[in-house]
């Protein structure tokens, strides 16, 4: 997609509301938001102030810190449309392969909220631990743990779905698991494309960034408890080490407080 030069990082955000245009009833000055932004072709939230269209921006849930709402929107709106790309229901068996990511750690949360049962690969001790605080059914260390015997043990007849936020050869072996007619959802961004067997279904897809998909996400978030996990916080003059950190293992996200 098209951008323009000087480009201003950044496409979440949480604040308090400053201002609005003339034709916004729903946000007041001082309301304390978050937003899902597209800042094409101009940029973007690393600013002390940051412009967007209010269908873009949500109350914050009452449980969640600025901090928590201003690293979650794209992720978790992304975690949510891809667990309904994949139509899960309760009782079904769903795969998050990239479970102690940003996306993967609330897919977790919100697959559990849907009432089905799910496998959590995790990357590392604390990725395992993580995925286990936030109530997965099971959970395998993806870097040394046989995922697809994990996966067999976990549901004799397959997985009928899964969530790939992190593509790669172990995530291609492990979706061997996946019955016949099962669906697999991965987020465009995540490369190259996850390979799977005859008889199961691919879905590529964005997330939704709709105020009915956000009303939804937050209705999910306020039925029981949420944790948008901030492994850490960076103060703005340290931007640099922050996005030399995104190289690094960490668990959850990554947040950057501007002001």
């Amino acid at each position: 997609m098209p951008s323009t030069f000087p480009y201003v990082l950044g496409w979440d955000c949480a604040g308090a509301v400053v201002a609005v245009g003339s034709q916004v009833s729903r946000f007041k000055e001082g309301d304390r938001v978050y937003a899902a932004s597209m800042p094409l072709p101009k940029g973007g939230t690393y600013a002390t102030y940051a412009v967007t269209d209010a269908d873009n921006v949500s109350l914050i849930p009452a449980k969640l810190t600025i901090e928590q709402a201003g690293v979650m929107g794209w992720d978790a709106l992304t975690a949510l449309s891809g667990l309904e790309e994949v139509g899960l229901k309760q009782g079904d068996t769903i795969m998050i392969f990239g479970a102690s990511g940003g996306i993967g750690h609330m897919a977790i949360q919100l697959a559990k909220r849907l009432r089905a049962r799910v496998l959590a690969v995790a990357s590392g001790d604390d990725g395992v631990a993580l995925s286990q605080r936030l109530g997965a059914d099971a959970i395998v260390n993806g870097r040394k743990d046989d995922v697809v015997a994990a996966a067999r043990e976990f549901a004799a007849g397959g997985l009928d779905a899964a969530l790939v936020t992190v593509s790669s050869e172990a995530a291609d072996r492990a979706l061997t698991s996946v019955r016949d007619g099962g669906r697999v959802a991965c987020p465009h961004g995540a490369m190259p494309d996850p390979k799977v067997r005859p008889g199961v279904e691919l879905i590529r897809y964005n997330g939704a960034r709709s105020q009915d998909a956000t009303d939804k996400l937050n209705r999910l978030i306020d039925s029981g408890p949420f944790d948008v996990h901030v492994a850490r916080t960076f103060p703005f003059d340290r931007v640099v080490d922050a996005h030399r950190a995104l190289a690094t293992h960490y668990v959850g996200k990554l947040a950057l407080r501007v002001s």
